[in-house]
């Protein structure tokens, strides 16, 4: 089968089925329209009920005790307890919360990335708690923008690592679910974007969570594709500013609660093909950046062969590459974010910690020459 997913598709973590901690609290929200979020004060059981898949976790403390060494032991401990899971909470500018700000704010919440990071515009305000929970989600309605989206903060790394700007053409190259390009949206207004997905149930997907918080003028702008992410570089070369690949990979967080040890045991079979696929995308957005432009790469793993493998094979093949350092993004955040070292000035590993539980989140930036 080919897909942007290359057959191995992005795993599908709804926030509706984000797991919630057993000590719950209780919070009662009064929002401009009226609407009152409701957080109950404990949850179901059935929630709680799943498991850590043993085939998955066996596989990963073989892998990540050599890649993380002793700093695996911490972040084992996090990805295996939900409960002690973080959510961060962006706010959507096109429908903007002002009670909802207040209220985050008596709570305890305070922004991130703000006054911290030189190209994080005003604009994206992202609000986050040091302690465990999440507000619950909104339920999509026709006609009615959501008010916030709920993520894991690690996720805006390599959206305000792409600096993007008003009038820019961007490509998200592999977009569902669509929280990045929310993200983006909340940044800047962008003279072009091509959000591409090539699973159709993803698809309908992103689509969804496009006109979830974007107005309808702005979503008729927006090119939405479903197309194999590796033909896009061919399709439209050198036509965009900026390219984001969050590739599709072996999602930690998801693998390990693999409801089913058989298919478990043969995703895990299949991880050694991602890594071709990653590369695959990558020479593709090369091939669709305009020279100068710049291309972020990123996925939710910390395994290194889909991480700095993949970026230290394309930069050997490709001469109009040029590395570009972000090691002051991580000095920058590292009061918020927990890193490993990558041994790449280019690329960051974001890891789970207690009190940080953010991540696995890795970011590689890259520049196009105008030589090649």
């Amino acid at each position: 089968m080919r897909a942007d997913s290359g057959g191995t598709r992005k795993p599908r973590c709804f926030v509706s089925r984000i797991f919630r901690c057993r000590a719950a609290w209780s919070w009662r929200l009064a929002c401009p329209s009226g609407m009152v979020l409701t957080r109950l004060t404990a949850a179901p059981e059935r929630r709680l009920a799943r498991r850590v898949c043993g085939v998955v976790l066996d596989h990963f403390d073989a892998q990540y005790s050599s890649e993380l060494g002793d700093a695996w032991a911490a972040v084992r401990d996090i990805l295996t307890s939900p409960c002690c899971w973080q959510y961060a909470v962006l706010l959507n500018r096109f429908n903007y919360p002002f009670n909802l700000e207040e209220a985050l704010r008596l709570r305890g919440y305070r922004t991130v990335f703000q006054g911290s990071l030189p190209h994080c515009p005003k604009s994206m305000k992202c609000y986050l708690s040091a302690t465990a929970g999440r507000m619950p989600s909104e339920r999509h309605q026709v006609g009615n923008l959501k008010k916030y989206y709920l993520l894991n903060a690690a996720s805006l790394l390599p959206v305000l690592a792409l600096e993007l700007r008003d009038g820019e053409k961007v490509l998200d190259l592999c977009a569902a679910p669509g929280g990045k390009s929310i993200a983006l949206l909340q940044c800047a207004d962008p003279g072009y974007l091509h959000c591409n997905e090539y699973d159709h149930l993803r698809l309908k997907w992103l689509m969804q969570t496009l006109e979830s918080f974007i107005p309808q003028p702005l979503v008729n702008g927006i090119k939405v594709s479903q197309s194999d992410g590796r033909d896009v570089g061919d399709a439209q070369p050198e036509t965009f500013d900026k390219v984001l690949v969050d590739a599709p990979c072996s999602n930690d967080r998801s693998w390990l609660f693999s409801p089913d040890a058989q298919k478990a045991a043969c995703r895990i079979s299949q991880r050694r093909s991602l890594p071709v696929l990653q590369r695959g995308l990558l020479r593709s957005a090369i091939k669709a950046l305009r020279p100068g432009g710049l291309l972020v790469y990123s996925t939710c793993t910390l395994s290194r062969a889909e991480n700095q493998d993949v970026i230290n094979d394309v930069l050997n093949t490709h001469s109009n590459l040029i590395p570009v350092d972000i090691t002051e993004m991580a000095r920058t955040c590292s009061q918020d974010f927990s890193f490993a070292p990558t041994g790449q000035e280019c690329g960051l590993l974001v890891i789970p910690d207690k009190g940080r539980a953010w991540g696995p989140m890795y970011v590689a930036k890259l520049k196009k020459s105008w030589t090649a």
